[in-house]
């Protein structure tokens, strides 16, 4: 008999438990068309905390959108006997097309360079995996020339100073999405850092689509590639001639 009251004891009394991150989006798919010129996306939530007390120390945010991931090959060319050609390359195995990070403080100031690997906060921390046998420096280049032209391109951003927490309990943050951002499933992550450690995460899918007439072309331009190129030569060709025809008859 005491031995069960004991165990309904156990059982009754509250256990300690880790933080939790509850996430909401303002979209959970993004729809392309013709007029699209970007959009934004607002990811909130809160924060709950083992019997409802916040800590002293503010928490740390980071929360990051990527997608999709293919294997991308990056190429370095070269000016040979005044010709532009390629002369080295590495493939990469899991590229993001797109990869936007924003946090409470710059990374460095959150994570260790060991934690940021592990969870890929961070532009300088993205894992790709190369897949051609080169030298760590070689890779470390052709990386860095990828996330530079992603960069200038708007398709891997990071905002040091993009979450803003309120109370210590509600955050919020806006990602940019550009116009040429890639169609596919997206992955959002939202990470709860407090003393330089990951406590929590919360996970949430994202899909950015074609919609309309752009989807119809799209979806036949994969299926029906060579048509779909034969199309395209021909529809250059009409428009060469109407050009030509245009010129010629205006011509006194």
């Amino acid at each position: 008999m005491k031995r069960l009251l004991l165990l309904l004891l156990f059982l009754a009394a509250p256990l300690q438990a880790e933080p939790r991150l509850v996430t909401d989006m303002s979209q959970s798919r993004i729809d392309i068309s013709y007029r699209f010129a970007g959009a934004e996306l607002l990811i909130f939530g809160a924060i709950q905390y083992p019997g409802g007390i916040a800590p002293e120390e503010a928490p740390g945010i980071a929360v990051v959108l990527r997608g999709p991931m293919e294997p991308l090959t990056v190429r370095k060319k070269a000016r040979v006997a005044g010709i532009w050609v390629n002369t080295e390359a590495v493939r990469f195995e899991s590229a993001p097309g797109f990869y936007a990070v924003a946090t409470t403080k710059p990374v460095r100031d959150l994570l260790d360079e060991r934690n940021a690997a592990i969870y890929e906060i961070g532009l300088q921390h993205l894992q790709l995996s190369p897949a051609t046998a080169t030298d760590p420096e070689t890779t470390g280049t052709f990386q860095d020339g990828l996330v530079a032209l992603r960069t200038s391109e708007n398709l891997f951003v990071e905002q040091p100073y993009g979450v803003l927490v309120t109370d210590r309990v509600l955050y919020r943050a806006r990602l940019p999405i550009p116009s040429a951002v890639p169609v596919g499933n997206y992955q959002a992550e939202i990470y709860l850092i407090l003393d330089g450690k990951v406590r929590a995460r919360s996970t949430a899918p994202v899909i950015i689509d074609k919609t309309g007439f752009e989807r119809d072309l799209f979806v036949f331009a994969h299926k029906h590639s060579f048509f779909y190129g034969l199309l395209a030569v021909m529809l250059a060709l009409l428009m060469g001639w109407v050009a030509g025809e245009i010129g010629r008859r205006s011509q006194p």
